[in-house]
């Protein structure tokens, strides 16, 4: 039976009772700000949230990632933050190639999970973009320096142009530099100029479960502050997930069923199409031991009474750039924040096109003045339109404790929590029973990557406000194009400019017959494989 538009009585009547429903439901208040909160959402995570940062790519923030787990090389308790910016950047984009801008200052906050004011934060500046090469006779940036030949080693003879940065760590009003000339990772161009980041077939190699099983130009790029804190920065595989060109086409069926099975779940046949696969982004990234930062109190909307802190990020540019002809482009002034983040989806799928740049401008300190936009979703009114649904549309106080004010809330006092791959893990967090020191392991209890925040979001909007029972609602995209790292940076290693998750398979010899015909049943296996994974 097909899924009706304008009719989704489905919706209504078809609830998949998950591990943990029932004692989700038992455990949910009748009413107030503690209860579960239905994160609403239909749009991607924040790529192109506002219509100002969509023309700034450079400092278009695309993801925050933070939770509980180990230094890289120690093991000892760390809190990871990681942040994306930079979306839909094309792998094969030479012969520049993404890099992070030098005149934007890249922040990490440390939040009061309650009032969102900024008690910790972590400054990334970056070397010039149009400085630091070796050779400006030749139109590579990478592959040819005073010599050619593939990079072997992070600044070799062979990578002609070379980013570094400088962290600043503020505490209480009083800047600190922390590391200084760190080298960032570099783009992986492909087999011949970056064969540490690839297998035989020129594909990305991931999934380490190690710093020692990590490619050597991230194992190198991995630095370490004067405080104790591990550094990143570099390109990487997009991390987010999901069907956005079904979406976008005003929420288009296949997102909820292409296989005219209702029993296996709305949106759960995993046949979606990622519209982020095989892109990358821009990286910096963080690991702050946990004793170092304040444990604050703060209430859960799930779980309750936590200890912990609130994660942001943000972009700022100075105030004054001047163009003059023939010359550089000369920026001064203050700097002036252009895009901040915290939860997944609240800018781009809850606040209103005249707003979305003043959010972008202000703290959440500030995010009162955005409350009612979490309050009265717009999102559950359009999802209702279009699907026949009933969702509660005002008055949605649970949503106000998610998202006022935006900051990941994240309790720090939990061990490390299961990553993707890991026994107890889940991408649904505790919908699907992934629980660590009595709260969520993932979103919104800070975020981990492969937590499925498109559909954690439609799962507890189709569910709420009571809970009683729960009913899986997603986008029919279960996972990422390609497996994270389980070590620090975690993102994936960035996509191959000559051969990504946007290429179809490779004929192979053994495909062709002694004729030099070939074997078409060989390739069209290779190419409904391909079709599936995307």
């Amino acid at each position: 039976m097909p899924l009706q538009r304008n009719g989704l009585l489905q919706l209504a009547t078809v609830g998949l009772m998950v591990a943990c429903g029932a004692a989700m439901a038992a455990s949910v208040p009748a009413s107030g700000p503690s209860r579960a909160a239905g994160l609403v959402s239909r749009l991607p995570s924040s790529h192109n949230d506002a219509p100002l940062i969509k023309l700034d790519p450079q400092a278009n923030l695309t993801d925050v990632y933070a939770f509980v787990g180990q230094r890289y090389d120690t093991g000892e308790e760390v809190l990871n933050v990681v942040v994306n910016v930079r979306p839909f950047s094309e792998p094969g984009d030479g012969p520049h190639f993404d890099r992070f801008s030098d005149d934007a200052l890249y922040s990490i906050h440390i939040t009061n999970p309650v009032t969102a004011e900024t008690v910790m934060r972590y400054d990334f500046e970056f070397s010039p973009t149009t400085e630091n090469y070796k050779n400006e006779g030749t139109i590579l940036s990478y592959g040819l320096g005073t010599e050619p030949g593939p990079i072997l080693t992070l600044g070799d003879a062979r990578q002609n142009f070379v980013q570094v940065y400088t962290v600043t760590k503020t505490v209480g009003g009083s800047p600190a530099t922390i590391a200084d000339g760190v080298m960032t990772s570099i783009p992986n161009v492909g087999a011949n100029v970056t064969p540490l980041y690839n297998d035989s077939d020129g594909r990305a190699i991931n999934g380490a479960l190690s710093y020692d099983e990590l490619d050597g130009y991230t194992q190198q790029a991995i630095a370490d502050a004067s405080t104790g804190e591990a550094l990143f920065a570099g390109p990487r595989d997009d991390s987010f997930y999901g069907d956005v060109p079904g979406v976008f086409d005003l929420l288009n069926v296949r997102i909820l069923d292409n296989d005219g099975d209702f029993n296996d779940g709305l949106g759960q046949d995993g046949r979606g199409k990622d519209g982020f696969k095989g892109f990358n982004v821009m990286t910096f990234a963080i690991q702050i031991p946990i004793n170092e930062l304040p444990g604050m109190e703060y209430i859960d909307p799930f779980f309750g009474p936590q200890t912990g802190v609130g994660v942001y990020g943000s972009v700022s540019r100075r105030m004054t750039t001047t163009r003059n002809s023939g010359d550089d482009i000369q920026s001064t002034g203050d700097w002036v924040q252009v895009n901040r983040l915290g939860n997944p989806l609240f800018n781009e799928a809850l606040v209103a096109i005249a707003d979305k740049d003043r959010y972008n401008a202000t703290s959440p300190v500030d995010d009162a003045q955005f409350s009612a936009y979490a309050s009265d979703p717009e999102l559950a009114a359009l999802i209702n339109l279009v699907f026949g649904t009933a969702f509660e549309t005002t008055n949605r106080a649970d949503l106000e404790a998610i998202f006022i004010p935006d900051v990941l809330r994240v309790a720090t006092t939990t061990g490390p929590v299961p990553l993707e791959g890991e026994v107890g893990f889940s991408r649904f967090g505790f919908v699907g029973g992934d629980t660590t020191g009595g709260v969520s392991s993932g979103w919104p209890n800070g975020r981990r990557f492969g937590d499925d925040v498109i559909d954690i979001a439609l799962t507890a909007v189709a569910s709420g406000p009571t809970y009683s029972e729960i009913t899986v609602v997603g986008d029919n995209v279960p996972r990422n194009d390609v497996d994270y790292h389980r070590v620090f940076p975690y993102a994936a290693t960035p996509h191959s400019g000559t051969f990504n998750r946007k290429d179809p398979p490779k004929i192979l010899k053994a495909d062709i017959n002694d004729d030099g015909v070939v074997d078409t049943l060989d390739i069209l296996a290779y190419f409904n494989a391909w079709n599936e994974e995307r």
